[in-house]
């Protein structure tokens, strides 16, 4: 069964930083485009940033020259780094593998991890 397990979120003061982690097993990582997603109260989920096999990156214009988002297909983990954070960028943050060939499609989400920006 495919997993992916975020870490690092945390309580954070406006203008600081966290960096999320997202491991994921049982999965051939490589062929996946990963991507953060967030979702905050009474809101719709968002896609933050992606990431493609070819190291192809997008980002949401709200997080654009603030949050990086990174991989290593060696060892199977997806990163967003956030800098200069905003109350605004307050939600719980998940994790996503998307493959999708011809007709073939899988999808995979984390189970999210509270970001909490305030001070």
């Amino acid at each position: 069964q495919v997993q992916l397990v975020e870490s690092g979120g945390g309580l954070v003061q406006p203008g600081g930083s966290l960096r999320l982690s997202c491991a994921a097993s049982r999965i051939a990582f490589s062929i996946y485009t990963m991507s953060w997603y967030r979702q905050a109260p009474g809101k719709q989920r968002e896609l933050v940033a992606a990431i493609t096999t070819d190291g192809t990156r997008n980002y949401v214009d709200s997080v654009k020259g603030r949050f990086t988002i990174s991989r290593d297909n060696a060892k199977k983990l997806v990163y967003l780094q956030m800098n200069s954070l905003k109350p605004e960028d307050t939600a719980v943050y998940y994790c996503n593998a998307h493959f999708q060939e011809s007709w073939t499609e899988y999808d995979y989400w984390g189970q999210g991890t509270q970001v909490t920006v305030s001070s």
